[in-house]
């Protein structure tokens, strides 16, 4: 049965939410699900803008022959072709054979890749073209690495509403609620959020960045993403976060300390530096990167402005869950943190060498203290080291 929701007067969310889903793009747990948006205009020409994952496919059908109300279907604008935004295709080409498919250039050679069916008549705009659908008259915004070099943005002049793609989406499955003013997004969506932009999105901040000044050219009222949330007031706060991730700044003054740990020793010099870190009072959060899943210890890293590694020396190398999320933060682009390192080995203790030698591919890095090293176990002296440290990070807060 239908599910469909009025966003505005002729405007409607025509999507789903699977919470059925365990990974997101096979790599990030999504234990609250992930929502798959599409919206429909009726104008003098109805069109649709995406279409969703095959998960929601059924639904989504029925949401928007229900909402057409018998009438054809006129246009699909697709803004990214990513398939869990265009694996519906098909479906709604077969059903609506007379569409017309509003894509650029490179949106038109990617639908020939994933697709082998005869395609209806494309419509191919260019950066800044506009096509009317009556009353509605919408300027596309092309958004390449946002996060595919296919991607753009529609912003409908006349109601002030962008059609953004993945640009300010989140994970987590819609609650009944499809505003993000009916909910707590702080608390309910942020984490979430934070988490996919920096997985999904997050390398590619200089892109975002060219994004955010065209939109800060744009009269926005609302803004329509593919996952998550509408929002209809207050986006400005969404948007400063999203402004502050992108240029790869701090969002919040604390500290992250991540520890790798064989049998219990390292992660024991991890605690220690945290309660000295708390006891000199500055705000901070520990992981075991054994059992974290990647994404969130990724999206934590760039949340605050200080980081502490700790791991033991391995195979001659560094413990390879703490190795693995070190390779997410180069492959991620991280950057303009302060750092702490501490290491274990019971005979030849190398894994500080090796970590600051992976930071200081990554721009803007800035060591604190000389690194803490440790012989199998926590004794007075490394603990004293440890205490140290936490001083030292302390004060390095301060500044």
């Amino acid at each position: 049965m239908q599910n469909s929701v009025l966003i505005e007067k002729d405007l409607y969310y025509v999507g789903g939410s699977d919470r059925r889903i365990p990974l997101f793009e096979s790599a990030y747990p999504v234990p609250r699900g992930v929502s798959y948006n599409s919206y429909l205009l009726l104008d003098e020409k109805t069109a649709l803008f995406d279409t969703v994952d095959k998960s929601v496919s059924e639904v989504f059908f029925e949401n928007v022959e229900s909402v057409l109300g018998g009438r054809n279907l006129d246009y699909l604008v697709i803004h990214h072709m990513e398939p869990d935004h265009s694996a519906s295709f098909e479906g709604i080409v077969s059903r609506y054979p007379n569409v017309k498919v509003v894509v650029n250039q490179k949106i038109a050679a990617m639908l020939k890749n994933f697709f082998s069916c005869d395609l209806p008549e494309l419509i191919i705009v260019k950066d800044g073209d506009t096509l009317s659908f009556g009353k509605h008259t919408h300027r596309f915004v092309f958004a390449p690495m946002v996060h595919w070099p296919e991607v753009m943005l529609s912003f409908d002049e006349t109601t002030g509403t962008l059609f953004s793609a993945d640009a300010f989406g989140t994970f987590g499955a819609l609650s009944g609620s499809l505003f993000a003013d009916e909910v707590e997004f702080e608390k309910e969506f942020l984490d979430d959020a934070r988490r996919y932009y920096f997985n999904i999105v997050g390398k590619y901040g200089v892109q975002v960045q060219n994004v955010l000044k065209k939109a800060a050219t744009l009269p926005i009222k609302t803004v329509c993403p593919l996952h998550g949330p509408v929002w209809r007031k207050d986006f400005s706060w969404f948007l400063n976060k999203y402004d502050i991730w992108s240029k790869y700044e701090p969002e919040e003054k604390g500290v992250a300390v991540y520890f790798a740990s064989i049998y219990g020793h390292t992660g024991n010099a991890a605690e220690i530096l945290a309660t000295a870190l708390a006891e000199n009072g500055v705000p901070v959060k520990t992981y075991d990167t054994s059992f974290t899943h990647y994404s969130e210890l990724l999206s934590e890293a760039f949340r605050y402005s200080h980081v502490v590694f700790a791991a033991p020396t391995y195979n001659n190398g560094i413990f390879v869950s703490m190795e693995q999320f070190l390779n997410e933060l180069v492959s991620h682009n991280y950057q303009n943190r302060a750092f702490a390192l501490i290491e274990n080995g019971s005979w030849a203790p190398q894994a500080n060498k090796l970590m600051r030698e992976k930071l200081a591919s990554l721009k803007g890095m800035r060591e604190i203290g000389e690194g803490v090293t440790m012989l199998s176990s926590v004794k007075e002296d490394s603990k004293e080291k440890l205490y140290r440290l936490a001083k030292d990070i302390a004060l390095d807060l301060t500044k």
